[in-house]
């Protein structure tokens, strides 16, 4: 297997050396998107080794066999596995692979890749493909946050740092507006397992009657199963630049039956209904203020990936069959090579956080953390996020089809928004400030 460099742009090295602010990038660059680069920055092209296909538009067509609301065709039924990475043969495709998993393969036989062939599937919406053109030669990044962003889903197409990496995958087109239904599993070391099941809406700012200023997005999820936990919900107004204004959050307490502010749902707080297992800002891969990091922009490598992984939402496999002890169920992952940008984030001097240090793997063509490899305080690899995405060809929108992180000191691992066995999500649903209210939670806890 052929090793593929890291490409660092000289201007990155000097902006990043020097702590500058972002600028807009040159005319002839910004030219390219569409043509030598995707609508998003990617690069066209295949890799020079053929690993990474060439891009030729996505799935932006459901493929056939697709009914709308009974679940998601997967595409690539007929692919055949290239090979497959064990404990046993793992040294061999060490350039292709996060430390993250390979501490996880030298684990033993729960935990192994599947590698198919690879397919670039991501695609958007056009008009969501030429607000990203249109606005690119504006928006700056002042500070922590981006400005004159004005409906971009990419701010930074041609990304010079790891902050703006890291924007490009807050801001994502995921639709607009999602409400989905979805079953998470805390799995502990020796098996033992139980589903919580949950409903979420998450609405962007340009899809609310009535948004705020400094708004990325409203949010609330409410616990529907088991029973002990069925009521507790999470009210969220995610502001655009978290530095510039924290974010506020509530949360309803079915049992006391009150609302209450939940100002350190933030960072490292510890989301309750995942044993710990799973950190606020580990939500959707990374969200939230990014101040306590320092986000170095290593380069763009090919690895392997968890990518196209349809066989999660098939109707006919029960969540038993994915959740097994170890890890979910190998045989149902998909992994493919595709090219990445590397995140180093590195804890700041004075700044508290569980992780000293973080490194984030970000699909270079749907702009989705595809992988976390992260240590604890002394420097030890501790935790690993495991973020397989599909192409919701439906909606066009890439996201993730799970959620999965690994416990490296127990054992345990947690996976999140299983939902082959609930309705499919929908995408682009408008929504009303009024119902992204305290007083809207307290209403909806009283009336279950």
């Amino acid at each position: 297997m052929n090793n593929i460099a890291f490409r660092v742009s000289a201007t990155a090295a000097i902006l990043l050396a020097l702590g500058s602010v972002s600028a807009a990038p040159a005319a002839a660059d910004l030219a390219k998107l569409g043509g030598e680069l995707t609508p998003t920055g990617a690069e066209t092209a295949a890799s020079a080794d053929g690993l990474v296909p060439a891009w030729t538009g996505g799935l932006a067509s459901p493929p056939a066999g697709f009914v709308s609301g009974k679940g998601y065709v997967d595409p690539f039924a007929s692919d055949k596995p290239l090979y497959t990475i064990t404990k046993a043969n793992a040294a061999q495709y060490k350039e292709l692979l996060p430390l993250g998993a390979q501490a996880l393969l030298a684990r033993g036989e729960s935990f192994k890749m599947v590698v198919y062939p690879s397919h670039r599937t991501a695609a958007l919406p056009a008009a969501i493909a030429h607000k990203v053109k249109e606005q690119a030669a504006k928006i700056e990044l002042q500070g922590f946050g981006p400005v004159n962003v004005a409906g971009s889903t990419t701010p930074f197409p041609l990304p010079k740092s790891g902050l703006e990496v890291i924007w490009n995958h807050n801001l994502r087109y995921l639709g607009g507006g999602i409400e989905r239904t979805y079953a998470s599993f805390p799995v502990r070391a020796n098996g033992d397992s139980y589903a919580i099941k949950v409903v979420e809406r998450r609405v962007f700012s340009q899809n609310m009657d009535a948004p705020e200023p400094n708004r990325l997005l409203y949010f609330v999820s409410s616990i529907v199963a088991p029973a002990a936990m069925t009521g507790g919900t999470t009210l969220v107004h995610e502001p655009l630049d978290q530095v510039k204004e924290a974010r506020s959050a509530w949360v309803y307490n079915a049992g006391q039956r009150r609302v209450r502010r939940a100002p350190d749902l933030a960072y490292d707080s510890v989301t309750d209904d995942t044993e710990g297992m799973r950190f606020v800002d580990q939500y959707d891969a990374f969200n939230g203020a990014p101040d306590r990091f320092d986000f170095k922009l290593v380069g763009k490598k090919a690895m392997l990936v968890p990518y196209n992984a349809y066989k999660l939402l098939d109707k006919s496999v029960p969540y038993a069959s994915i959740v097994k002890p170890g890890s979910p169920n190998p045989e149902l992952m998909r992994y493919e090579v595709h090219r990445v940008w590397v995140v180093d984030a590195t804890l700041k001097a004075g700044q508290k956080h569980a992780f000293s240090r973080r490194t984030f793997y970000v699909d270079e063509d749907s702009w989705s953390v595809l992988w976390e490899d992260a240590y604890d305080a002394r420097g030890g690899l501790w935790r690993v996020g495991v973020h397989p995405v599909v192409q919701f060809y439906d909606a066009n929108v890439m996201w993730y089809a799970v959620n999965i992180w690994h416990d490296l000191s127990n054992g345990g691992y947690f996976i999140a928004a299983l939902g082959g066995q609930e309705a499919p999500p929908r995408f682009n649903i408008k929504g009303k400030l009024a119902d992204f209210q305290p007083d809207a939670m307290r209403r909806s806890g009283a009336s279950q």
